[in-house]
């Protein structure tokens, strides 16, 4: 894809590696739409930096995806990139009471979501790139995050189908990897001790400029070309 003078839209926009992309993005002359539920968090982002416009919704609600595509439609039809970032990650035992309603949350968020606004802006005219996050815990898991690790397999699995679809379309699908960052996925503190985000931007954006489709870096790249035996290894010493 163009690094430049795209209208790119990022959902989870406004914070962790969405708020690091929508800077980035920002600085290389896009036009960057961010979306998510808190108006506050939004409106903060749109003040700091420029050239950043925001939609507030709620897109675990089938019927905010719907509307935030007529939107589109509507006010925004120059978009060209869609970025499929928001996800939540939550750390829990199947033991657990609330277990099962907390995976359906995280499936509706991490699976479904992806799903139909690549659905919906497929059909976008102006459409040249999908952008699916994914995480290098799509090839090794962690127990105790274990749906987490499951809807990331799944779309990353989605990603290269979606790629052989979309090919005789033009849109180019791109699957951005991270390994565990210093931001407040699956809640404050827990991964303080990680990089920070900004390194594996620097690091995909470069990728980016060299056409790379499978963006990858530090554990995510580890695991991406690992073996079989290195990754059941890797999973033993991740849950011991």
């Amino acid at each position: 894809m163009n690094l430049s003078n795209n209208k790119i839209l990022i959902t989870g926009g406004g914070s962790g590696i969405g708020l690091a992309l929508t800077e980035r993005f920002a600085e290389e002359n896009n036009t960057v739409i961010i979306c998510g539920r808190r108006k506050e968090v939004l409106r903060s982002v749109a003040a700091r930096i420029d050239n950043v416009i925001t939609y507030q919704c709620d897109l675990s609600l089938e019927s905010d995806r719907v509307k935030l595509f007529k939107w589109i439609e509507s006010e925004h039809s120059d978009l060209n990139v869609l970025v499929n970032n928001a996800g939540i990650q939550n750390w829990m035992h199947i033991d657990q009471e609330d277990f099962y309603n907390k995976a359906k949350i995280e499936i509706e968020t991490n699976v479904m979501v992806p799903i139909q606004l690549a659905t919906l802006f497929a059909k976008h005219e102006n459409l040249n790139t999908i952008i699916n996050v994914t995480s290098g815990l799509a090839f090794v898991q962690i127990a105790k995050v274990p749906v987490y690790c499951a809807t990331k397999a799944f779309l990353r699995s989605f990603t290269l189908s979606l790629r052989h679809m979309l090919k005789e379309k033009g849109i180019e699908v791109i699957e951005m990897i991270p390994p565990a960052l210093n931001t407040d996925l699956g809640g404050k503190g827990i991964h303080d001790a990680y990089p920070p985000v900004s390194e594996f931007v620097e690091a995909v954006f470069q990728q980016l400029g060299e056409g790379k489709q499978e963006l990858t870096w530090g554990f995510s790249d580890t695991m991406y070309h690992a073996t079989p035996e290195i990754i059941a290894e890797t999973f033993q010493k991740m849950n011991v």
